[in-house]
């Protein structure tokens, strides 16, 4: 049975690595605070995850699972983009509503629902059981206000104006919009889902963002005066930000198994701030071209690098690479690493990144300055905020083809790890660090904002 006078919150995740993160980190902040969670992901997501050993944190938060229609292959079943969210988006909430009915059957019943704002249609369920609804923003606050301005049909796609200014955001470009947006051509089905994410949203009772404030003050000042938003993040491990999660090292789930031992014993033999770290996240393609001059400007810069190429990944790596690498004792490539602890350690003085969101706020509470290099998404709505909004990176120019020269690789990395501007950068991205602390330690802008949501838990 549930413990009485405790609330008891489902968080539903999108089935991607890059959104489970977040969501797991706030279900621990919520039990911490005395809630009962259960997080809830796709039946093919929760087969396919790896409990890390550092979970220990997360282990009273109950998984479980609803179906997206394709239980035994998840998206790459689908026959297409359009395909997979489609079935999703009529058999997720059928099940949601059927493990809700399961939960109240078996004497936990459910209170609210924060449900990742890529499934609008949870709120729906929530609405039609009389629940609390909370969207959770997985990406920006910036990147959120340009999907909210295309919603409402306040910024018209394509994108014609050479300049678009949109409340609380510096001056974009249109090759700084989300790839989504500026390219409505490549992707269609994913430029509907994210748009179609502030469909109902009016009706939520909150509206819960992975930033903290003071990284994105004039933004979220904005966002707050037409959605009941709350910042919450940043949603990273507690050791790494307040430590009031005793042993909460890892975020518990992950699709990938790390090199661990490999990759903190090496960066531990090289000289502080040497280190060069690359990746390029979990999902993000990168172009064969792309990678081989990656390995170019990696080697010719003359730094240590540690560079994750996943297993999918490694055939574009240029031959003999690898040995040559090993050889020099000067690199580590490896398939995957722990990310948090490779950022935290000493070594590590740069981190050439696609700029995912999960990837930038984590430099960010780590004090690591950047080398900015967008793929796709939200990353370069990202990258602009990295180098031109928080001054902790730098962005080389990429060719026609969209490719990033060994060259400029080569020179970022230099002036990183070596030049004067590296060193402001270093100092820009440690006060950022110091208030990504400051923001989820007791009192501060998120914790208070958790509390707010967790009082407010009452009848919708």
């Amino acid at each position: 049975m549930a413990e009485k006078g405790k609330s008891h919150c489902l968080v539903l995740c999108y089935p991607t690595q890059g959104h489970i993160n977040p969501l797991l980190q706030f279900c621990k902040r919520l039990h911490h605070k005395g809630l009962h969670v259960t997080l809830v992901t796709t039946k093919f997501m929760h087969k396919n995850l790896h409990v890390t050993t550092a979970a220990a944190a997360s282990a009273a938060i109950a998984v479980d699972t609803i179906s997206d229609g394709y239980d035994d292959g998840g998206r790459q079943l689908a026959e297409s983009t359009d395909a997979y969210f489609d079935r999703f988006w009529r058999v997720g909430p059928e099940t949601l509503t059927q493990l809700i009915q399961k939960l109240s059957e078996t004497g936990r019943p459910v209170d609210c629902i924060v449900y990742d704002s890529f499934l609008p249609w949870a709120l729906d369920v929530a609405k039609e059981l009389g629940l609390v609804g909370a969207a959770f923003l997985t990406q920006s606050c910036a990147v959120d206000g340009v999907y909210y301005h295309v919603h409402r049909g306040l910024l018209r796609v394509p994108v014609s104006e050479s300049e678009i200014s949109l409340p609380g955001c510096p001056p974009f470009e249109p090759s700084d919009l989300p790839s989504f947006v500026h390219d409505t051509v490549s992707y269609p089905a994913f430029i509907k889902m994210l748009v179609h994410q502030f469909s109902n949203v009016e009706k939520a009772d909150w509206v819960l963002c992975n930033t903290y404030y003071e990284l994105e003050e004039e933004v979220a000042k904005w966002m707050m005066t037409i959605l009941p938003l709350r910042t919450i993040g940043p949603t990273i491990p507690s050791m790494y930000l307040d430590k009031r999660l005793e042993g909460d090292t890892q975020y518990g789930f992950s699709l990938f198994k790390p090199h661990s031992e490999a990759c903190l014993k090496w960066l531990d033999s090289r000289r502080k701030g040497s280190v060069t770290y690359v990746s390029f996240g979990s999902i993000a393609a990168v172009e064969a071209e792309q990678i081989e001059e990656l390995a170019r400007g990696l080697k010719r810069s003359n730094c240590n690098f540690l560079w994750v190429v996943r297993t999918s990944e490694e055939h574009k790596l240029p031959k003999g690479f690898v040995d040559d690498t090993r050889s020099s004792d000067k690199g580590l490539v490896v398939s995957w690493c722990p990310q948090l602890e490779v950022l935290a350690n000493d070594a590590v003085g740069c981190f050439v990144t696609h700029c995912g969101w999960n990837s930038t706020l984590e430099a960010l509470s780590l004090g690591v300055p950047m080398v900015a290099i967008p793929q796709w998404s939200d990353q370069s709505t990202n990258a602009k905020y990295v180098v031109d909004v928080w001054k902790v990176g730098l962005k080389p120019p990429k060719d026609e083809k969209g490719i990033v020269s060994g060259e400029d690789v080569e020179i970022c990395v230099k002036e990183i790890i070596e030049g004067e501007r590296g060193k402001e950068m270093k100092m820009n991205a440690i006060k950022w660090s110091a208030l990504a602390k400051k923001a989820v330690s007791e009192g501060g802008s998120s914790d208070q904002n958790i509390d707010e949501f967790i009082a407010n838990l009452g009848s919708p």
